[in-house]
């Protein structure tokens, strides 16, 4: 049930001088889409949705059945901490797809979280996620278009002297504290320009919804700073790319029920079965998890990116970790292979699901892995059965539209629409002739 009535967001809308409201949702490709409303036409919105056109939509539906309605959830109401171009303020509502006849959209990505989580509270669970996003903050050049350069030269836990890029995440995380956002961390990543800002973990829909909003606001902030912010998981190819480890646990009641004191780990028998959830179906998963072509050249190996299917406490070589600081009370499972390009809400109700499985049928967990795998040779990784994740989104296609777990998650339109999408976009980026092409051969041949 929400926490505000319509004559609530009426009066938010009214006592804080908003002249427009943006009324949002998310394609299913994470794509985060709006329609924005001026304030007087709000009432109408909050008793029936607002009608759009779902066939301009990716992934929704056909020309012939084209009409869709937002339904807004007032929980979501805010009103952002800047102004338009014009000095007005503007606030959002994070909306549902429905049918004009109310129904849910199977397409919206929010209910596809939604049905997930319905599934989990069948069962007295909630799924918490603790996301951590990298991006970088690029220079753009005379035209204002977006470079991959950057006058920042800073590593890991970096504190240099204070530059465009410094300033910018300082006021990142001041505007996210204005909107409600508890912000945890924020530091220099490893690679030149690139960031990483933390905020804390809540349920799973309100999570996803807080990593949409956090995108735009790292890019709106950047832009005022004269940046580009991007989330493309590797723009520059001899350096670190960005991820998004995700930090996942289940709740009963408000009681984390991964933690188990007289475990070694901390770990209840829950949490083990979550976790060999998550690495029976990770390979097919991984076309959510990592969903752009460019998201291969991250999990090519190098640069620490978790590629093989392993788990270990500590060790941060395979692709589930059990980080040491939450024992106590505060243990969860890092997936550690998923990168910010994912539509948060289609990954967060596969990885729910996946660990639903493990949990349901009282899946196995192998045995951690504890030796830097990266050092390991591929015979010795062979022995040790640990497998890799696919190498390439064709790979991650084809896994994936053979899963008939994932079919079941996402739901039949979505799974199809999904992979068609990324079939199309295979299909561009195999025919597309590359600069590093051009260099190799054009001289020789």
């Amino acid at each position: 049930m929400s926490r505000y009535t319509n004559e609530d967001i009426l009066a938010f809308v009214r006592d804080g001088g908003v002249r427009f409201v943006r009324l949002q949702f998310t394609d299913i490709l994470g794509t985060l889409k709006n329609v924005a409303i001026p304030a007087a036409q709000l009432p109408r919105v909050l008793e029936r949705g607002c009608m759009f056109d779902g066939s301009s939509i990716e992934g929704f539906v056909r020309i012939e059945e084209s009409d869709m309605v937002l339904r807004p959830d007032l929980d979501t109401f805010l009103i952002y901490p800047w102004r338009s171009r014009e000095g007005e303020q503007v606030a959002r509502l994070i909306c549902d797809v429905t049918t004009v006849d109310g129904k849910p959209f199977e397409g919206d990505p929010r209910y596809v979280l939604k049905r997930a989580c319905a599934q989990a509270a069948e069962l007295g669970l909630t799924l918490e996620v603790g996301p951590e996003l990298e991006f970088f903050l690029f220079s753009v050049d005379d035209n204002g278009r977006p470079t991959v350069k950057s006058h920042d030269d800073g590593g890991y836990f970096d504190l240099g002297p204070v530059d465009r890029g410094e300033d910018c995440r300082r006021d990142i995380c001041y505007m996210l504290e204005e909107m409600g956002f508890a912000v945890e961390g924020s530091h220099h990543e490893v690679a030149p320009a690139q960031h990483e800002i933390d905020f804390r973990h809540g349920e799973a829909l309100q999570t996803a919804d807080n990593v949409e909003t956090f995108k735009l606001v790292v890019k709106s902030v950047a832009q005022q700073h004269g940046l580009h912010a991007t989330f493309m998981p590797k723009p520059v190819y001899d350096v670190s790319g960005s991820g998004m480890h995700i930090n996942l646990s289940l709740s009963r009641d408000g009681i984390n029920i991964f933690a188990d004191s007289s475990d070694a780990l901390g770990l209840s028998r829950e949490a083990y079965r979550f976790m060999a959830g998550l690495l029976e179906y990770i390979a097919p998963m991984t076309l959510l998890l990592n969903p752009l072509v460019n998201s291969y050249k991250r999990l090519a190996g190098g640069y620490e990116a978790p590629v093989h299917i392993a788990w270990s406490a500590g060790n941060r070589s395979p692709l589930i970790r059990i980080p040491a600081t939450t024992r106590g009370g505060g243990q969860r499972i890092e997936l550690r292979s998923p990168d910010p390009a994912c539509n948060p809400y289609l990954a967060f109700a596969a990885c729910l699901r996946a660990g639903l499985e493990g949990i349901s049928n009282s899946m196995p967990v192998p045995a951690p892995v504890n030796e830097n795998i990266f050092a390991m040779g591929h015979s010795r990784r062979k022995e040790e059965s640990i497998a890799s994740l696919p190498r390439s989104l064709e790979e991650a296609m084809r896994l994936f539209a053979a899963s008939d777990f994932l079919r079941e998650v996402l739901g039949e339109h979505v799974f199809a629409k999904y992979l068609a999408a990324k079939k199309e976009e295979w299909r561009a980026y195999s025919s597309r002739v590359s600069q590093w092409e051009l260099e190799q051969y054009l001289g020789r041949y």
